[in-house]
């Protein structure tokens, strides 16, 4: 006999479920998708999401780190919401997709919050 499993809403969420993700703009827009999340394996805060973008199936993709804090789940568009202007997106340090990326660089994670104005996770500046 199989056991139903009452399915509500809830504040948590797998990793695997948030890669993938949707990122809009407040009307709606898209901007991308959630490429993947960047935990400290310390502390187990979320430093940074990765946003994927522009490209065509894969070639010419940036990827922007996001600090978590930037983002905010929107339940209506089932995406997670950025404030972002076009102006300030495409001055956002991000990266080629098919370039590396030192990240475990705490030097480029500071000022990747200095640039969104979100205070780190460890706290200052």
């Amino acid at each position: 006999m199989a056991v139903e499993v009452e399915t509500r809403p809830h504040q948590l969420i797998a990793s695997d479920r948030v890669e993938g993700t949707a990122v809009r703009r407040a009307n709606g827009d898209m901007i991308g998708h959630i490429e993947r999340l960047m935990i400290d394996k310390i502390s187990g805060k979320v430093s940074y999401a990765v946003l994927s973008f522009g490209g065509f199936l894969g070639i010419g993709t940036n990827l922007i780190p996001l600090p978590w804090g930037r983002l905010h789940y929107n339940p209506t568009f089932e995406a997670y919401e950025l404030d972002i202007e076009d102006e300030e997106l495409k001055r956002a340090p991000s990266f080629r997709a098919d370039k590396d990326f030192d990240w475990g660089d705490r030097s480029q994670e500071v000022e990747l919050h200095r640039f969104y104005g979100v205070p780190p996770y460890w706290g200052g500046f």
